[in-house]
């Protein structure tokens, strides 16, 4: 069977043996590769031996768009990719139709070992229709034996990460890194963009995309200033090509030795540590603030676990995903693979900050709900719409097609009018 980006095809790895009469196959989207799907396939087959079910585990599609356009094309014919299904932070009040209400089967202690704000992504028009699997955040990775070999600190400002990055990649072009770049980040006109351009604004208190009330706040002096800024670093310490990155592009930057500082994921520290000449010489840090009386602010990404409407097993699914999403199983995996756990006692776990001491200060932005939330449950369904338009006004700044006060001031009439739509 050939293979698209939009097929499905179920792999042959089962886990389990079947032996009650009483025993289901219950059907797992992970939506991963490498080192994610690994962790799903163990942890899933653990389940299945314990509980003697059987667990199919469903290739998806690798780009996250082409996942979400897989569901969605399911959902039209009524129909499931899986009977458990990853489903993205912004994909909730996209989804919850075709979502069973979880509520019932996790009991409210549970629940609240979780972070408030996760699990409010999750709420939607009064339904659990996810339970919080492993959590994101915006995270500054930069090379620490190049920062040491300068006698240069980690900078806490936007301001200290310029200085340091030219002064950087200044000196190592001298010294005949010809391709060296201070800083790389997600430019290409895409989601990853709405996250970085959300960090930027949030750090200088310059509004939000939407409020909970619906209104869009990003047209002001601080966000315009936070705009114009990143598109300043074109050319200068980002290199030109950035406007095409998506998490790959700037990742592969980075651990080719050609970039001091970049903007990712937690799971990016994981990766750069198998690259053997990055070993032990990359640190982590909280992205940069707005000058003095900004902040440290991240977006918020992650990944949920949803049951199927469509899923002959409900009840038996539901129990498939408290287990994945228990304590136990997200420790093993922030210890395995460097995800973000959404349980906030692992924050304070010994054994993970040991290995992990970036995770404190990650989990002081959780717990202090310092990160910027995406508005997909205020705009529902026009979720794409309102991204798509911040992303391309953003990306015309950057590009030097506009500037970013007239960008801004039409997005912001823009918005108002998908708020009538």
């Amino acid at each position: 069977m050939k293979k698209t980006s939009l097929a499905i095809a179920v792999s042959a790895v089962c886990f389990g043996i079947s032996l009650s009469a009483q025993a289901a196959n219950i059907s797992i989207a992970c939506g991963g590769v490498g080192k994610e799907l690994l962790l799903c396939k163990t942890h899933a087959g653990a389940w299945a031996k314990k509980n003697d079910h059987t667990v199919t585990i469903v290739d998806m599609p690798k780009l996250v768009t082409d996942q979400l356009a897989l569901h969605q094309l399911n959902s039209r014919n009524n129909r499931a990719v899986a009977d458990v299904i990853q489903v993205d932070v912004i994909w909730p009040s996209l989804l919850a139709d075709d979502f069973i209400d979880l509520s019932d089967y996790v009991d409210e202690e549970t629940l609240n070992q979780h972070f408030e704000a996760i699990v409010a992504v999750n709420q939607v028009n009064g339904q659990l229709v996810g339970i919080p699997w492993f959590t994101d955040l915006g995270i500054l990775l930069y090379r620490k034996d190049l920062l040491n070999k300068y006698q240069l600190p980690v900078p806490t400002t936007w301001t200290e990460l310029e200085s340091t990055a030219k002064k950087i990649q200044k000196k190592e072009r001298l010294a005949g890194n010809s391709k060296m770049w201070g800083f790389v980040w997600q430019g290409k006109a895409s989601e990853g963009l709405t996250c970085n351009a959300l960090e930027w604004i949030s750090s200088y208190r310059g509004g939000t995309l939407m409020t909970q009330q619906g209104q869009s706040t990003v047209y002001n002096p601080p966000a315009i200033k936070a705009i114009n800024r990143a598109a300043d670093w074109i050319g200068t310490l980002s290199p030109p090509e950035v406007l095409t990155y998506s998490e790959a592009e700037a990742r592969e930057q980075f651990e080719q030795g050609y970039a001091v500082f970049m903007r990712h994921w937690p799971r990016a520290w994981h990766l750069s540590q198998l690259v053997e000449s990055l070993k032990g010489y990359v640190g982590v840090s909280v992205l940069p603030k707005g000058g003095s009386s900004g902040q440290h602010t991240s977006t918020l990404g992650g990944w949920q676990l949803s049951v199927s409407k469509y899923s002959k097993h409900p009840d038996i699914a539901a129990d498939l995903v408290r287990y994945l999403t228990s304590q136990s199983v997200q420790k093993d995996r922030a210890m395995e693979g460097s995800y973000l756990p959404t349980i906030k006692a692992l924050y304070q776990d010994q054994e993970v900050l040991k290995k992990f001491p970036f995770f404190s200060e990650l989990g002081s932005i959780l717990e202090n709900n310092t990160m910027v939330v995406r508005p997909s449950n205020v705009t529902g369904k026009q979720y794409d719409k309102v991204s798509r338009a911040f992303w391309n006004a953003v990306h015309s700044v950057l590009s030097g097609k506009a500037n970013a006060r007239d960008s801004l001031k039409i997005l912001s009439g823009k918005l108002e009018q998908l708020k009538s739509e």
